[in-house]
């Protein structure tokens, strides 16, 4: 009996559209909403108009000239830079702290890390209210210093003053998350580890710094991608809290294309500051890509 011998070839490209039909609803859907969305952007960065094609010009590169010669764009960069740093920091110090603490403590553990998890999954737009009524010229947080002695601070009424209360607020809403995150990299590291570093007398800060740190360099990578990030995306705080003021002094990047493309209905020039926010989020999606490469 003879064996029928399969064609390679045929094989292969019958695999190859077996493979291109499974992915064919992911591709359409991603076609759909991402790739076509992120064309159509890049288009509508070269144009001026409405979004209609009747209603659009295509202006080259003019609206990026425009990014660069406008001294208000470059105060909403220095603010969200400003903001970005300020909230980052902290929202990855505190909850590495707090990870730490409740790895060391399991009948506490479940209880706590709900408890931080919690302002995580709350809506923005419900906690900024609850900020702005903290913070407001008679609000609780200026009773609190008459109480204690000390002058009330115009929070949000200050150019000083406005942006550390959307920090405070944004800080609050990460810790939940990297806690979370950390204390699941906690638990991956081997045990081992820290009984070969008690072997050679480290106490509990050497084990911190030779063993816990190294151990948490893949999600030290993840979370401060991931916060830095979600502070570049802020918007809600913003609209919410101080509405960009006062003096534009905690105006952010996505906000600011949101007064260009929906209050000043500028869409080309709106395109171009979300394209320049786009390659900035691509340029630290590659670095965390890159960083978990060398890392495997």
């Amino acid at each position: 009996m003879k064996t029928q011998k399969i064609n390679p070839f045929l094989q292969l490209q019958q695999e190859t559209l077996t493979a291109w039909l499974f992915l064919a609803p992911a591709l359409i859907l991603l076609t759909i909403f991402v790739f076509y969305p992120i064309g159509y952007l890049l288009y509508l960065s070269f144009t001026t108009g409405s979004f209609t094609r009747e209603g659009t010009e295509w202006i080259g590169i003019r609206n990026y000239l425009r990014l660069v010669v406008n001294p208000d764009f470059w105060q909403v960069i220095g603010n969200t830079v400003y903001f970005t740093i300020a909230t980052v920091i902290p929202s990855l110090i505190l909850p590495l702290i707090i990870a730490v603490l409740l790895n060391q403590s399991v009948a506490l553990r479940a209880l706590l890390r709900t408890a931080y998890f919690l302002p995580s999954i709350t809506s923005l737009v419900a906690v900024g209210l609850g900020f702005r009524w903290l913070f407001q010229n008679q609000g609780p947080v200026n009773e609190l210093l008459i109480t204690l002695g000390f002058d009330p601070i115009p929070w949000l009424n200050s150019t000083l003053w406005a942006m550390p209360v959307l920090i405070i607020l944004s800080t609050w809403q990460q810790i939940g998350f990297n806690m979370v995150v950390f204390l699941a990299g906690l638990q991956a590291i081997p045990q081992m580890r820290y009984e070969a570093a008690e072997l050679d007398g480290a106490d509990g800060l050497a084990k911190f710094w030779y063993v816990t740190l190294p151990g948490l360099r893949p999600t030290l990578v993840f979370t401060t991608i991931t916060t830095l990030i979600f502070t570049l995306r802020s918007f809600e705080q913003v609209y919410v809290v101080t509405g960009g003021g006062p003096l534009n002094s905690t105006n952010l990047l996505v906000y600011y294309i949101y007064q260009e493309a929906f209050a000043r209905f500028d869409f080309g020039y709106a395109a171009a500051a979300a394209t320049v926010l786009l390659m900035v989020t691509l340029l630290l999606v590659y670095f965390q890509l890159r960083s978990w490469g060398e890392e495997n």
